[in-house]
């Protein structure tokens, strides 16, 4: 199995500690009090909207959920999180949950319930392309993800889907931590030992690099990439078994959020979600949101389905992240995403 040291050592220390927090998931508030909920989310993107029309419409309010949301800021952050007890769900690349499972993991996370189907990330040129296409990519220099990670893998798929090998007809950059990338493109001055032809940037960092003059979008990964199960919820096997309430809840509250982006314009979730993003102007978010619905990125409903796990799993081998299949009956549950419906 490839896999990086540090990632390797991480999930050793998590699985220790996992150990430790097993079998401390939350009680139901006796006193009919509204139920408190940590989700550590992988990061803070408008490619999540429906989540954050969920919060703002008040829909997990509504479950009887104290919904508290903390950002982790890179799939191993958020998975370490939730192992630990620090969060009662995940959400992030369902791939952190079959990580941890090779590890060994006995009260591992099970994904419940999937957002969003195609990658949220684009290729930012330098300098603008007419006409791009992926062998204008040879023999250039470019800030990608961390190895291991959905967005780096689902990059790597592309160019092998052109038949780019990653290793030997670029350079591909992974050093840089999760959420930097977009800063050190702009802030590189030719010359420099980083300075890159290409970065790949999730929102609102790409329209960002746009609006600045810094860079300019090429390619739409989730367009090049197709279906993929980019994200998902999870939850440890013991806080499933203890909280199955809390979970439906949870999964009813997310359908709604669902629905309303299935049947509401880009102007309309545009102004939901502005209370989540201060810094970024409507009209930025609006045209986010656009781009987002034009390509298709939100799941009509939350169901994980096997095919989709599989596909997963066929990016992971082909990176070279996994040797093995792991079993979707162990690390899925549809059971909430059905029922929420």
């Amino acid at each position: 199995m490839k896999k990086s040291k540090p990632l390797s050592i991480l999930l050793t220390i998590i699985l220790m500690l996992s150990t430790l927090a097993s079998g401390c998931a939350q009680k139901t508030d006796s006193a009919g009090q509204a139920k408190k909920v940590t989700l550590n989310e992988v990061a803070h993107s408008i490619f999540y909207a429906p989540m954050y029309v969920a919060i703002e419409e008040g829909y997990f309010a509504a479950e009887g959920l104290d919904l508290e949301l903390v950002t982790g800021y890179g799939a191993d952050k958020t998975m370490t999180a939730l192992l630990t007890g620090e969060a009662d769900i995940g959400f992030m690349g369902s791939e952190a949950s079959i990580y941890t499972y090779l590890q060994g993991a006995q009260d591992y996370a099970v994904n419940f319930a999937q957002l969003t189907q195609r990658a949220g990330n684009f290729l930012v040129s330098r300098t603008p392309i007419d006409n791009f296409n992926w062998n204008m990519i040879k023999g250039t220099y470019v800030l990608g993800g961390r190895k291991g990670g959905m967005p780096q893998m689902v990059f790597e798929y592309i160019l092998k889907m052109n038949q780019i090998d990653p290793e030997t007809d670029l350079t591909i950059d992974t050093s840089i931590d999760f959420g930097s990338t977009a800063a050190a493109f702009a802030g590189a001055k030719e010359g420099d030992a980083g300075f890159a032809d290409f970065t790949v940037e999730f929102e609102p960092h790409a329209t960002s690099l746009e609006t600045q003059q810094k860079g300019y979008i090429v390619a739409s990964l989730g367009v090049d990439s197709g279906y993929v199960p980019y994200t998902a919820f999870s939850a440890r096997k013991s806080y499933i078994d203890e909280n199955p309430d809390v979970l439906l809840s949870f999964t009813k509250a997310l359908q709604k959020g669902m629905n309303y982006v299935a049947n509401h314009s880009a102007d309309e979730i545009a102004t939901v979600i502005k209370p989540q993003f201060p810094e970024t102007e409507l009209d930025t978010i609006t045209t986010i949101v656009t781009r987002y619905q034009t390509q298709d990125t939100w799941k009509k409903d939350l169901i994980f389905t096997e095919e989709s796990f599989t596909l997963l799993q066929n990016i992971l081998i082909e990176a070279g992240e996994i040797e093995n299949y792991v079993p979707y009956k162990d690390l899925v549950t549809s059971t909430f995403a059905e029922q929420a419906q």
